[in-house]
């Protein structure tokens, strides 16, 4: 999809706003606060590690370029470690278990239970379970992974977890930013895999990654590329969804529920390949005051339904501004109001969209200045303000 920067300077934009750090040079870039420890062998890795966690945390580990090959899960313990590429280059710094298989040694290459993890610029790859897991119910709060890969564990890539019940806590108010998601074989290796999967956790915000081929390749559909069950205020903006069988999903059933998010300014594409269970854009599932506003979602396979809001604790919602070449539905007593949606696109309304690049080719009728005013969307998917021109355009891309 075509930027008007390079992606390598979008990637850094991300990162460095996220963590407030716009004005400085990369190579300076460093955790506030945190010791340095510079790392250029997996052994080293493993000891640096080890240590932080002894000591209290508060330790950055700079990660020189290589693939490290992991002899054990890498536990972060103790608060305010961050494990950073030392090049800022994440495709440079590889964290790799043994295996994509439910045979693999390493479980996950990395499992987070402190407060104020960092991930940074690093790759993340090969494992049993989940390339990294945040553990709410550990202890693990406002972790942030930024610019990274995630890519070819055997379940979810990233798994955000937490417990509801009595003495255990949830995971919260997290950010996952620039980051991109893929299964490079072009499909996943089995059903149970999923992009990002969080439960029990609140005010996180997922924004501006990307995703590629969350697919299964049998017996039943995989699990979405962004998905939230039990769970409050979480927002998903500018994330790129390519070839997933489910771009996003809040809920899951009629009892595992979500209060209050926004999900806006998403671009999701699938396209006519041969994965097999290809389904719905977004959906929502006993999700209450959800906000979907302003998605532009394009699928070139059987599916009819681009977004859908289901079960009775599904209601007080927005569903606006989407632009769609399928249908926008209610299921199972699913209430919302639904209103300046446009979901008749083809082809030639986009720029490019068999390359997944849905920005608009023209100044579409029903689509350009006919949208709903919204100050929850104030600028589109690359950034730029809304409008441009006499009114607010549907979908993701301001024209």
């Amino acid at each position: 999809m075509t930027q008007r920067t390079s992606l390598h300077r979008r990637r850094l934009a991300l990162g460095l706003t996220s963590l407030g750090l716009t004005n400085m040079c990369p190579n300076a870039i460093h955790a506030a606060g945190r010791r340095q420890v510079s790392v250029s062998d997996v052994s080293t890795l493993h000891r640096a590690l080890d240590d932080a966690n002894r000591s209290g945390g508060h330790i950055e580990l700079l990660l020189k370029d290589g693939v490290y090959l992991v002899q054990r899960t890498l536990n972060v313990q103790a608060p305010g470690i961050s494990i950073a590429s030392e090049s800022t280059s994440r495709d440079r710094v590889i964290l790799r278990g043994d295996a994509m298989s439910a045979a693999a040694a390493i479980g996950n290459v990395l499992r987070v239970s402190a407060p104020d993890f960092t991930l940074r610029s690093i790759t993340v790859e090969r494992c049993r379970y989940h390339a990294v897991q945040i553990a709410g119910e550990a202890g693990a709060h406002r972790a942030q992974l930024i610019d990274c890969i995630f890519r070819d564990a055997f379940e979810q890539l990233v798994k955000i977890s937490g417990a509801s019940s009595p003495g255990h806590t949830t995971c919260d108010d997290g950010l996952i930013e620039g980051c991109h998601f893929e299964f490079t074989a072009g499909i996943g290796p089995q059903y149970y895999i999923g992009g990002i999967d969080g439960h029990h956790c609140s005010g996180w915000t997922i924004r501006g990654n990307s995703f590629r081929n969350i697919a299964s390749p049998s017996r039943h559909i995989a699990e979405h590329a962004i998905h939230f069950w039990g769970i409050r205020n979480m927002t998903v903006e500018r994330n790129l969804i390519i070839d997933c069988d489910r771009g996003i999903g809040f809920g899951m059933g009629p009892e595992r529920s979500v209060q209050g998010g926004m999900i806006r300014n998403n671009v999701i594409m699938h396209s006519a390949n041969a994965h097999p269970f290809a389904d719905v854009g977004i959906v929502l599932e006993s999700s209450a005051n959800i906000d979907v506003l302003n998605n532009t979602i394009f699928q070139e396979h059987a599916y009819p339904r681009a977004i859908e809001y289901r079960f009775a604790g599904t209601q007080g919602g927005r569903i606006i501004n989407n632009l769609t070449n399928r249908t926008i539905a209610s299921r199972d007593g699913g209430r919302a109001d639904v209103s300046h949606n446009y979901t008749r696109a083809t082809p030639s309304m986009f720029a490019h969209a068999a390359n997944g690049n849905l920005r608009l080719s023209g100044s579409i009728p029903g689509v350009v200045d006919s949208g709903l005013s919204l100050t929850e969307v104030a600028t589109d998917f690359d950034g730029r303000p809304r409008p441009l021109g006499a009114g607010h355009d549907i979908g993701a891309f301001e024209f």
